[in-house]
């Protein structure tokens, strides 16, 4: 492949519903790019982003090896808002520039080797272009189909060239690879997850993030009860996390001792949701502290007993700040397909002590009347202890 002939480098980037958001649109754009250039922070190279109607195209310096060109490519997948990669090359908007790139393009491909059905599928953002998406169509794939003599197939074709007109160049593509979708991190404000070592949490996180929130992470831990296995594994599940919006934090607290008292009111088969309260009562009060407006758990309808109607109604009652449970209506299965993809999965499934084994009674309540959990909290003096177990809280930043 030439250089000249096949132009720049440059990774195009598609915009999924930050496009639909009317007279705001500008705010979210101005949010993503932000995101994508804290992304590209390390890759190592220039990037010169360019922002089109719909498009984002970032532009790499000239001799840009395709090693580097592909990092940049897989970085951003990862950044919310954004709903194709793609690898491309910018060229001048002429005819005779894009058809020969797009011969270039196809240049010692193995699948062009075998002989793959193709088609060409043009898009003219700028309609002042001479020629229309169709008429496009046919130079290019007529010249394609001479040289390397490959079918043509505008149904379901094995490969497709892709031309896109802008205002000011071309680019010219083949494939790309899926983005995370959703809205950019940081439009809908902040959340604070409560991050188990399990696989729901993070699963819950990722969503939340996808939705426009940025979230801290918050970790309660059964030290001194417990060795600080949990609070590696939270670490690991935070750092797999970040990559979706960076610059994570991770904030635990010792809650052994707490789960001790608990234990000993004598209130077994409550147990497992009075703790679940409290750390309820704990979370939002460091949500207060960090600015946050709303809590996140990976909580599923009926996945476990804790998680009954009637007991999520009782957990609910116990703070004043939402709630949000983005995995409600899913199954394990679901869950677990989510975590796989969005790579912590194998993490979550490690073994740790976590600290819910503290508190494991043989029959764990599935109707917990409200009135039964506030009396063992006022044993406990529940709204000082969660004030107590903030105030021990510890940070735990991401190196880098």
């Amino acid at each position: 492949m030439t250089m000249s002939a096949l132009g720049e480098p440059c990774v195009l980037l598609k915009l999924g519903e930050v496009v639909l958001k009317g007279n705001n649109r500008e705010l979210f754009e101005r949010r993503l790019q932000g995101n994508i250039r804290a992304a590209l922070k390390d890759v190592g190279v220039k990037v010169d982003l360019r922002q089109r109607h719909g498009v984002i195209a970032l532009l790499l310096p000239d001799g840009t090896g395709a090693e580097v060109a592909d990092a940049v490519a897989e970085r951003v997948s990862y950044v919310p808002g954004l709903v194709w990669i793609h690898r491309a090359w910018r060229v001048a908007k002429d005819p005779t520039a894009i058809t020969k790139a797009a011969i270039e393009l196809l240049a010692d491909r193995d699948d062009v080797r075998r002989g793959v059905s193709f088609a060409v599928r043009s898009r003219r953002r700028d309609k002042r272009f001479p020629l229309t998406s169709m008429q496009l169509d046919r130079s290019v794939g007529g010249e394609l189909n001479d040289i390397y003599g490959l079918p043509v197939d505008l149904k379901k074709p094995e490969l497709v060239v892709s031309i896109e007109i802008d205002r000011d160049e071309a680019f010219v593509f083949t494939g790309g690879q899926p983005g995370q979708g959703g809205l950019p991190v940081g439009t809908s404000g902040r959340g604070l997850v409560l991050m188990s070592g399990g696989i729901d949490s993070p699963v819950a996180a990722y969503r939340m993030m996808r939705r426009g929130l940025r979230v801290d992470f918050l970790h309660f831990s059964g030290i001194p009860f417990t060795t600080s296995e949990s609070i590696y594994k939270a670490y690991a599940l935070v750092r797999a996390l970040d990559r979706f919006q960076g610059k994570s934090r991770l904030w635990v607290v010792p809650f052994g001792k707490a789960q001790q008292s608990i234990k000993a009111s004598g209130q077994d088969r409550l147990a497992v949701i009075a703790q679940r309260r409290l750390m309820l009562k704990t979370a939002e009060e460091v949500a207060r502290r960090l600015r946050a407006g709303a809590l996140i758990t990976g909580d599923s309808l009926g996945q476990v007993s804790s998680q009954t109607l009637q007991n999520i109604t009782a957990q609910d009652d116990a703070v004043d700040m939402p709630i949000l449970r983005p995995l409600i209506g899913l199954d394990k299965t679901e869950i677990m397909a989510e975590a796989r993809r969005i790579g912590t999965l194998e993490i979550s499934e490690l073994p740790d002590e976590d600290c819910c084994t503290l508190l494991a009674p043989r029959r764990a309540e599935t109707a917990a009347k409200i009135a039964d959990l506030k009396q063992i909290e006022r044993r406990l003096d529940a709204e000082e202890l969660a004030v107590q177990l903030a105030g021990s809280l510890q940070e735990y930043r991401l190196d880098g």
